[in-house]
Order: C-alpha cells, then sequence, then structure tokens
C-alpha cells in the first residue's frame, strides 16, 4: 500500500504543479502618474504690459498629444508617435499647459489680471494655445521636444498681436520617463519665456 501510494503521489505532483503554474499571473507594472512643474519666470515687468484682463483659454490638440497616456517617438522616427500604458499625465496636457502658462504670466506680472475662462469676466485680451508636439524622444542621446502655436489677440478689434510656434528640443539625462519630464519642465520654460520677450516687444 505504502510503495502505490508513493508511486501515486510521484504521479500526480507534476500535474498539480502544471496546474498552479497556469494559474500564475504575470505582474502588472504600476501606473505612474506625472505632472509638469514650470520655473519662475527669471523676467518679470515692473508694471503690467498689457492693461486690463487677459484671459487663458484650454489649450487644443490632435490624437495622442490631448490624451493623458505620455506620448513618445524614436530618434529618426519622428512621423511615428507612441503611447505608454503606464506612463500618464496627472491631467490632459490641454488643461496642464494652459494652467502652467497661467500661473507663469501672473508671476512675470504681464497683465493687470491673468484669468480663465471660468471666471466669467470681459477679458480686454484672449490668448490660445495649440500643442502640436509634447514627447519623450528615445534615442542617443535621450530627450523631449515641446512644440506650442501661441496666439494673443485683442478683444475690442479682434485684432492679433502675436502669432508665433515655439519649438525647443531638450536633452534628457537618461532614457527614463520621469527624466524626459524632467526635459520638457525645461523646454516648456523656455518656450514660456519667449512668449514674455515678444510680449515686451508689443
Amino acid at each position: 500500500m505504502t510503495g502505490n501510494g508513493g508511486s501515486m503521489v510521484k504521479r500526480t505532483l507534476p500535474a498539480l504543479l502544471l496546474v498552479l503554474g497556469a494559474c500564475a499571473q504575470p505582474v502588472v507594472p504600476t501606473d505612474r502618474f506625472y505632472r509638469l512643474d514650470v520655473a519662475e519666470p527669471e523676467t518679470r515687468f515692473a508694471k503690467p504690459r498689457l492693461e486690463g484682463t487677459l484671459e487663458v483659454d484650454r489649450f487644443v490638440a490632435d490624437g495622442l498629444t490631448a490624451g493623458r497616456p505620455i506620448v513618445y517617438s524614436e530618434s529618426g522616427r519622428p512621423r511615428e508617435v507612441l503611447e505608454y500604458h503606464y506612463h500618464f499625465w496627472t491631467e490632459p496636457p490641454t488643461i496642464m499647459l494652459r494652467d502652467q502658462l497661467v500661473t507663469y504670466l501672473r508671476a512675470a506680472k504681464v497683465a493687470d489680471t491673468v484669468v480663465t475662462p471660468e471666471h466669467r469676466v470681459e477679458p480686454d485680451y484672449e490668448l490660445a494655445g495649440k500643442i502640436k508636439r509634447l514627447e519623450q524622444v528615445n534615442g542617443k542621446p535621450p530627450g523631449a521636444v515641446v512644440e506650442l502655436e501661441l496666439a494673443l489677440k485683442r478683444s475690442a478689434d479682434g485684432q492679433i498681436l502675436i502669432l508665433n510656434t515655439y519649438r525647443i528640443e531638450a536633452e534628457a539625462k537618461s532614457g527614463t520617463v520621469g527624466a524626459a519630464v524632467d526635459a520638457l519642465n525645461s523646454a516648456l520654460g523656455l518656450i514660456y519665456a519667449r512668449f514674455i520677450n515678444d510680449i515686451s516687444g508689443l
């Protein structure tokens, strides 16, 4: 009896291990979330350059760029854009970049008041932005690219005062998503600084 029992255990053990192996699931990566945090402006107007209220509308973007998954491309293949499955922005870029710009413009004292449409006031100036590129670039060296179109309009007569496209390619310290986000922060700060410089020329 003992011999037969041992033989049965030997036969059933491999089958049991196969069943347990089939039930085991691969470890799912943890979702990670990132925010943009642009440094404060180095240039600040002694008095507001634009008299009155400046309203900054929500940015617009096409396709993948408008979504919360972080977008990336491969160096040498800029026309092919991919998105990560486990790396996300804390908010849609169309809102996040707008809010960062509002904070930046207030700190630079660009206008008497800088608001968003939610404040429901009659603005003296209106600012619209379009995100053309906001992505990590994998390659050697690794980096990131930001390309924005910014348009400043006077509300009274609809005259466009500034309409420019700003593009910055920044090198990242490594190929990680976190390093790319740091590079995007730096690039965005440079773009906002250039926009402030254009406003100073009005």
